[in-house]
């Protein structure tokens, strides 16, 4: 499967710009609608009105289309989590909200409509890159209040950063991944506060 996300592509003119940005957003009506799977490019160019060729000119694949979809929702989700921990300036805090509206956030944006979570799950399975990005931004981000709570003396120092990051990130994984998450529906109500509640206390110094 292509790699290449049309978020990586050279820039090009306000038109251009224009014309990718109503590309997406017929795009993502028709996902919405018809789902991604079932969806060709051909399907996209007879309903934005646009020859095959014409998009082509600016995603080279459905895929290329599918991440910049993807990749705003996954956007929309970490400025959810970023606001939420912004609010308070300590870090066991910054913890639980961070367990918290991940999955509040990617329970409400993939799965109250199907159809975008068809693009997420493929793109989970397909390795995409906005998905493989994302990963590392909620990685960075576990990492920082890891940090933050060393320096404070909330957080115990003698276990390696990265170890104690990766440990709990996949702990956090099953609620925010949206192949996982599917499987973990009865968990989400109580699961955050409980999972981060066992971090927390692995975390003493």
């Amino acid at each position: 499967m292509k790699k290449a996300s049309a978020l990586s592509q050279p820039g090009r003119g306000p038109v251009d710009h224009e014309v990718r940005d109503q590309i997406v957003a017929a795009a993502t009506e028709h996902f919405s609608r018809y789902g991604y799977e079932k969806t060709t490019v051909s399907d996209l160019a007879k309903a934005i009105g646009f020859s095959k060729a014409y998009i082509y000119k600016f995603f080279e694949s459905k895929q290329a289309i599918g991440e910049v979809i993807c990749a705003n929702c996954l956007r929309q989700i970490e400025t959810e989590v970023k606001a939420a921990i912004a609010e308070t300036s300590l870090p066991p805090e910054k913890l639980r909200r961070m367990f918290k509206v991940l999955t509040e956030a990617t329970l409400r944006l993939l799965f109250q409509d199907r159809k975008l979570y068809e693009i997420a799950a493929s793109a989970a399975t397909g390795g995409w890159q906005a998905v493989l990005a994302y990963d590392d931004r909620v990685q960075a981000l576990l990492r920082e209040i890891l940090q933050e709570g060393r320096q404070s003396g909330d957080f115990e120092r003698k276990t390696p950063l990265d170890e104690t990051a990766a440990a709990i990130y996949l702990v956090m994984r099953p609620y925010f991944n949206p192949l996982l998450l599917q499987y973990s529906f009865d968990y989400t109500d109580e699961a955050p506060a409980q999972l981060s509640g066992l971090a927390l206390r692995s975390l003493s110094p």
